[in-house]
């Protein structure tokens, strides 16, 4: 069992580390939305297209409200809650396989 228990281990941290990048990468998405930049940068691409999935299941569901986007907080509400639901309840769950109870 305590294979199984190393491996629940070690997914939680790899989901804690993809939670970690989307989150970062939300952020960056609602920063660079208050500046104007260039649209061509390879940076400012890639932050748009790793978070515009995320985003946009969000506004499919949630309208700007008076010309306010809600979607980036709502991202990274949801990001926080499966971060510390998913990886925390993983690793209680890897704790006594791996222990050996």
């Amino acid at each position: 069992m305590f294979v199984l228990g190393y491996f629940l281990q070690a997914l939680s941290s790899v989901l804690h580390i993809i939670f970690m990048t989307a989150t970062i990468v939300v952020i960056a998405r609602a920063v660079l939305s208050w500046v104007s930049p260039d649209p061509y940068n390879p940076i400012v691409r890639i932050i748009n297209q790793l978070s515009e999935p995320l985003l946009f299941m969000v506004r499919k569901y949630v309208p700007n409200i008076s010309g306010i986007d809600f979607s980036p907080l709502i991202v990274l509400l949801i990001i926080m809650f499966l971060d510390n639901f998913l990886v925390a309840t993983l690793n209680r769950i890897a704790i006594p396989m791996i222990q050996g109870g």
